[in-house]
């Protein structure tokens, strides 16, 4: 298994205050994987976070189903808010994808911290990555 590269709290709160970050009415963060980036976001932007549950990814990194299963429901008062939904990584896109077919609204913003979305914390970095909340 190749090298991971470890990201500690310091060099990821360093980077998403030199991020420009959108204005937003409420932060989603995907659950599991995103829910402490997405804590550290909403809390960066002073705006409340709900966590938007998709099972996708094995702990071993691998898909455990053939697309991301939303295990969750929206709130009906987010339809209309301008939103920026937050994950870890986005390496097929289809989590993301199926987080903003759930939430259904215009304005989607995106912010990982490594892959592809519209804000990339990271982008410089391609292979796997040691996050400082998960174990080894």
């Amino acid at each position: 298994m190749a090298e991971k590269v470890p990201l500690d709290f310091v060099t990821i709160t360093k980077r998403l205050k030199q991020t420009s970050l959108p204005n937003v009415d409420h932060v989603i963060g995907i659950g599991t994987g995103g829910v402490v980036f997405a804590s550290l976001v909403a809390y960066e932007l002073e705006r409340p976070l709900t966590i938007l549950t998709i099972n996708y990814r094995a702990p071993n990194n691998k898909p455990r189903h053939p697309q991301p299963l939303l295990q969750s429901q929206i709130a009906s008062s987010l339809k209309h808010k301008h939103l920026l939904l937050v994950d870890d990584v986005s390496v097929s896109g289809q989590t993301l994808s199926v987080a903003k077919q759930a939430l259904n609204c215009p304005q989607i913003i995106t912010l990982v911290l490594k892959g592809q979305a519209d804000i990339v914390l990271f982008p410089e970095i391609t292979t796997c990555v040691k996050w400082p909340w998960f174990p080894e």
